[in-house]
């Protein structure tokens, strides 16, 4: 229980940072919505798609090797291998920007019809990419370290010049001039740059410099979360991609925009997978006994899920309320949502499941497990956009994430039992999906606004207090009060 009271503060060390960050630039969504077309929230939800994409193939799975290796060498050893991930991430990308820079034109081209009228989007994306590259084995350092101030002023700072920035230009006119959505990108360039300058006095003057004999014993550990990671984040952003190709030209970009603008409207879904990761990916990293890995790690999953279909409740029963932050041409999608929070539920237990085999340094696992997302990804997307639209890239992410979890499961019962209380999970699950059911029920059966929001209220409650009483959380709250 010990660990599991070290992760939760961990948790919400990285979860207020989270949120603040998260909030501050939550705070732009509502704004391009409302300033910006379907069209143009398309081309940057289409851009904020692809960056991701970038970022993992290009860090290479260099922060998780990071974590592990740290944990087993001396200070000095430490500053080796942060000077070579460091040094190979750089090197990676800045080729990249210098290779997209050069052929933007045909890379536009291949983006869509937007990019042919604007490369200079295509340049900004590569550069923000670029800088945010060089700055993230510094910002796992950080991590590694425990210095959660330092990589929380920081993350703060980035997003509050993004958003200083998108209020000027708008204020100023630009974003309704022929380069649009182009001052988004600039707004985000600008704070990668100076994100990067400031945290470079943290490396402690240690140069980014490669040692290949270092980098083969690091590439074996890697490599395969590498693979894996552009497999997961791939179907991250295929969804997008296949939108643009499977819906009528005339309509991709709206399509997309509308998409965009919902999958923001389940943040705190997202926010609180996120912030488990910031903390979970170090900390179950860390040279654990067996028994105390997977003890830790069966009651992370629990209650993970027990405090996620919570959250899942708690936006799906007030949709409504929730895409009033989205611009009146984006709310018609806001019925997806149900769905959409249910695939970054699923990602947060296949991310659980991923842990004992980083740990046993095991990593060609998540190759298996990304690549069965891919495909099944794929199929569903091919299978259901042309008939569904961007309705179907949803049903498909939530496909994809179900069957990530159904081979996660299969190899850790099989390789690296760990004492789950599936009874336990499965029933949260149930109880939570029942429950929106019945409040759906009563939705439909009643106009009254007032009544709706009252079973609502009562339903969230309602299993609140299953989720105190199962976990016998007052009891708990009795005795620590006692002591």
């Amino acid at each position: 229980m010990g660990l599991i009271k070290k992760l939760a503060g961990q948790t919400a060390i990285y979860g207020i940072s989270s949120i603040v960050v998260r909030m501050l630039s939550y705070l732009l969504f509502p704004y391009y919505t409302y300033i910006f077309g379907r069209e143009q929230y398309g081309v940057v939800t289409d851009i904020y798609a692809l960056i991701p994409f970038a970022l993992v193939v290009l860090t290479m799975g260099m922060e998780s090797s990071y974590f592990r290796f740290a944990a087993k060498t001396d200070t000095a050893g430490k500053r080796h291998l942060f000077a070579t991930t460091w040094g190979i991430t750089s090197l990676a990308a800045a080729v990249f920007a210098a290779v997209v820079i050069a052929f933007r034109a045909p890379i536009g081209a291949a983006l869509g019809w937007v990019y042919i009228e604007h490369p200079m989007y295509v340049v900004l994306m590569a550069l923000i990419v670029m800088f945010d590259v060089w700055a993230t084995i510094p910002f796992s350092r950080l991590r590694e370290q425990g210095r959660a101030v330092r990589f929380v002023t920081l993350r703060i700072i980035n997003i509050v010049i993004q958003v200083a920035l998108a209020l000027v230009f708008g204020a100023t006119g630009l974003f309704r001039t022929e380069f649009g959505v182009g001052w988004v990108f600039v707004a985000n360039l600008a704070a990668s740059v100076l994100t990067w300058v400031l945290i470079l006095p943290t490396c402690d003057r240690v140069v980014p410099k490669v040692d290949w004999v270092l980098l083969r014993r690091i590439f074996a550990y890697s490599l395969p979360l590498l693979i894996g990671g552009v497999a997961g984040t791939a179907g991250e952003f295929l969804d997008r991609q296949l939108i643009k190709i499977l819906t009528p030209e005339s309509a991709a970009f709206a399509q997309l925009g509308i998409y965009g603008a919902v999958t923001k409207i389940a943040v705190v879904m997202l926010l609180f997978t996120q912030m488990y990761r910031l903390a979970a990916e170090p900390f179950f990293l860390s040279n654990f006994r067996k028994e105390e890995f997977t003890e830790t790690n069966a009651a992370a999953m629990k209650y993970y899920v027990m405090v996620a279909m919570a959250i899942f409740l708690g936006i799906a029963l007030f949709k409504d309320l929730f895409a009033l932050l989205a611009g009146p041409e984006f709310r018609e999608g806001v019925y997806i949502l149900p769905v959409i929070l249910m695939g970054h539920l699923l990602a947060g237990v296949w991310l659980n499941l991923s842990f004992w085999y980083k740990r046993e340094e095991r990593t060609r696992y998540a190759v298996y497990v990304t690549v069965v997302g891919l495909v099944f990804n794929v199929a569903a997307n091919v299978a259901l956009i042309p008939r569904m639209g961007f309705y179907g890239a949803a049903w498909a992410r939530l496909v994809s994430e179900a069957a990530m979890v159904a081979v996660s499961w299969w190899l850790n019962r099989r390789y690296f039992p760990t004492p789950y209380d599936w009874r336990r999970i499965g029933e949260y699950v149930a109880v939570g999906l029942v429950l929106y059911f019945v409040a759906t029920v009563v939705d439909d059966a009643t106009e009254s606004v007032w009544i709706q929001y009252g079973v609502s209220l009562l339903v969230v409650g309602a299993y609140a207090l299953y989720a105190a009483w199962r976990e016998n959380i007052l009891g708990l709250l009795k005795t620590k009060l006692k002591r």
